[in-house]
């Protein structure tokens, strides 16, 4: 069964575990999911978001050729939010290159002020308290930031921001 066929199929977690599995390791078979994910239409975006998080969490290096389409992608304004969370989750799983921290960590940061779902702004802070391990300066911008939020989120941005919080102190 190919890739297109096998996203055609309701979204189930045995649906999610058989296109991991088909993926597996291969380049080109991730890569072909990446394309998919990207180009749509929505529906066929939603049903390989799940999978391509999880190809990513099994096999990070997957993700090295796609910085520069995720970036971009990152980039665009009315992005579907299944986009910006599963993009933002795999990021959480790899190390992101020097080049593109600075655009990455820029999208980050408008998601978490910004009016986006709970799941997209927690994703986005782990993805800016990853980059910030190794950044006094963004260390600093970060810390504020959540700390004015947190009287205001919700019991899961409370929860990952005292983790991140706690981690970036």
């Amino acid at each position: 069964m190919k890739l297109l066929e096998m996203l055609a199929l309701p979204p189930t977690k045995l649906q999610k575990d058989k296109i991991v599995k088909y993926v597996g390791a291969s380049q080109h078979r991730f890569d072909e999911l990446m394309r998919v994910f990207i180009a749509g239409p929505y529906r066929i975006t939603q049903r390989a978001a799940w999978p391509l998080s999880y190809c990513v969490q099994v096999y990070p290096y997957l993700l090295q050729p796609h910085f520069n389409t995720i970036t971009k992608t990152l980039s665009a304004s009315a992005l579907p939010d299944a986009l910006k969370r599963n993009l933002l989750r795999s990021l959480q799983f790899v190390k992101i290159p020097a080049r593109y921290q600075g655009r990455i960590a820029t999208c980050c940061f408008a998601f978490l002020t910004g009016t986006e779902p709970v799941a997209v702004k927690v994703f986005a802070m782990t993805v800016l308290a990853d980059l910030a391990k190794d950044n006094a300066d963004l260390k600093n911008e970060i810390i504020p930031l959540l700390e004015d939020q947190l009287p205001y989120g919700s019991a899961g941005f409370i929860a990952r921001a005292k983790r991140v919080l706690k981690q970036l102190k």
